[in-house]
């Protein structure tokens, strides 16, 4: 049987395009268990591999999409049978492994999720890398004492996908988020989702000379990293934690162990493609108690097949907003 998937090729000259292709079931790859997918996502990474690459992709033809969710079709697994709700993300699928922006996928059974009793397979999406990524970083926070009242919580990219689902998050579990965004037309956005101020990119982007400042956030999740993160670490409260999840600040960190030392604070790293399948389950369960279904709607911006091109290389120039998801089969 054939069904659509968005094929990247790379030509003799290294260059790449992307299109929409009808191809055969038997080209999928090997795995346990083949999916009917109904929705994926456009995350940073999945820019990349719509372009070069980036270093992600192994081999061409190849494709992207890096989750998905959908309804299980054929399983060599007893862990999962036709008809079953399925969410993936992470494992490298959509970087070595064929991934969501098709009608069909198949993968390993150890990297799927059930898809947690009310949640659609569209919210999933919504929620989707960036939004599991998110209520990882707030669940390594309240794991290291993170309370509501403690103060404020610092949402670095609040505008971004993982942003506004921590800060859809953290407003809704009582604390009081402080947002920063550099782009001043999503003010009415952020504060929809909850947060109770928004603080510049400006204000708080470059390094100072001083290794501590005044005391004033409770916690921070941070998307953002280079000069802002090594900024924010002088600045947190005593004991606090800083949950690191990205880089679209830069890689670097120009920073001194002062906050370390003198404060306690901890700086924790998040990683979503690797974690363990039991932490899976308990990000998911949260996500299905703890962010408000409401706010989604302000996140979404639906997609196509056909729009992923023109997608990738937007989210690569910082110009999507919030979440968008991909019905693979419109």
């Amino acid at each position: 049987m054939s069904f659509n998937a968005l094929i990247v090729e790379k030509a003799e000259d290294g260059s790449t395009s992307a299109g929409i292709q009808s191809i055969d079931e038997s080209r999928l790859p090997d795995g346990d268990v083949t999916v009917a997918v109904d929705y994926s996502t456009v995350n940073y990474k999945d820019g990349l591999c719509l372009g070069p690459g980036g270093g992600l992709v192994r081999s061409y033809p190849h494709v992207p999409g890096i989750d998905f969710a959908g309804t299980v079709e054929a399983s060599d697994d007893p862990r999962y049978k036709p008809g079953d709700k399925v969410v993936l993300t992470g494992w490298r699928v959509g970087e070595v492994w064929w991934g969501g922006y098709a009608q069909k996928a198949r993968v390993k059974a150890d990297w799927l999720v059930p898809l947690p009793e009310g949640l659609s397979t569209r919210d999933a999406m919504a929620v989707g890398t960036a939004g599991f990524t998110a209520m990882l970083a707030v669940m390594a926070l309240e794991d290291h004492g993170l309370t509501p009242g403690s103060g404020p919580v610092l949402v670095t990219g609040a505008a971004g996908g993982v942003g506004s689902v921590a800060t859809a998050i953290l407003a809704k579990l009582g604390h009081e988020v402080a947002a920063v965004t550099g782009r001043p037309e999503t003010e009415a956005y952020l504060k929809g989702l909850g947060a109770k101020s928004i603080v510049p990119r400006a204000d708080i982007n470059e390094t100072v000379k001083r290794p501590l400042e005044a005391e004033t956030w409770a916690g921070c999740v941070d998307a953002v990293g280079g000069a802002m993160l090594a900024r924010v670490l002088g600045q947190m409260k005593y004991g606090a934690s800083v949950a690191a999840v990205g880089l679209a600040g830069g890689a670097g960190l120009p920073a001194t162990v002062i906050p370390f030392l003198l404060r306690g604070v901890n700086l924790l790293g998040i990683d979503s493609v690797m974690r363990p399948y039991e932490d899976r389950v308990r990000a998911w369960s949260r996500i299905a108690h703890d962010l408000p279904m409401d706010k989604l709607a302000d996140m979404i911006q639906p997609a196509t097949l056909a729009d992923l091109p023109d997608l990738g290389r937007a989210i690569l120039k910082g110009e999507v907003r919030g979440r968008v998801v991909v019905d693979v089969n419109a």
